[in-house]
């Protein structure tokens, strides 16, 4: 089979859906055990959407975020991409590391927050690939995380750079970190490529 977005049906899309769904609940309960409080997810909003829109989805390309590049291998291998806002990022790092709220956008990020960060980035990544792993038997794993602080539409285009000569879509998962009223918007972008695809669909018996 010659993998196509196109191709997908309402089953490919629910158990995408379902894998994002204990992807979070995995995620919020390694982060409740790392910050030793419950955080708690949102059930995610999960999406096959063109590079082309994903800007608009996420505010907008010149809208200053924080990017937590990966990429993964094994049996299959593509990139993950967790995006946080700024202020949401310095939020999270605050939790992390105990200090007060860091609101200000002006204020650049020392070298342990970009630290706490891409842990943060670890363990998220993790989260979702193991339910990936789980549901497939399929054996991924993560590389090292990679920290930048810029305008979306330069964090995005390492992805499109490297993926859209043989995709113009990816899997775009949205969901909210939740401790107590404060909430953490955060969104991920799948990226397996092209081929590998068709192993999860092959895999899950679906194809």
């Amino acid at each position: 089979m010659s993998f196509s977005f196109d191709n997908l049906n309402p089953l490919h899309l629910d158990i995408l859906k379902e894998i994002g769904t204990i992807g979070a609940g995995n995620a919020a309960t390694s982060l409740s055990k790392m910050l030793n409080r419950r955080i708690d997810m949102k059930v995610p909003e999960v999406k096959i959407a063109e590079f082309k829109d994903v800007e608009d989805i996420m505010d907008g390309a010149e809208t200053l975020v924080v990017g937590i590049y990966l990429e993964f291998q094994g049996d299959i291998s593509g990139i993950v991409l967790l995006v946080l806002d700024v202020i949401s990022a310095k939020r999270i790092t605050a939790l992390l590391l105990g200090n007060a709220h860091r609101d200000a956008l002006n204020e650049a990020f020392s070298e342990i927050e970009v630290s706490a960060l891409e842990e943060l980035g670890n363990i998220l990544t993790a989260a979702y690939l193991g339910a990936i792993s789980s549901f497939t038997g399929l054996a991924v794993k993560p590389s090292v995380p990679y920290f930048a602080c810029d305008m979306l539409g330069a964090i995005l285009s390492v992805p499109m750079i490297q993926f859209g000569q043989t995709s113009d879509r990816a899997m775009f998962i949205e969901t909210d970190l939740i401790n107590g009223t404060e909430r953490f918007r955060s969104h991920f972008i799948v990226i397996p490529d092209i081929e590998s695809f068709t192993v999860i669909l092959k895999a899950l018996g679906v194809v």
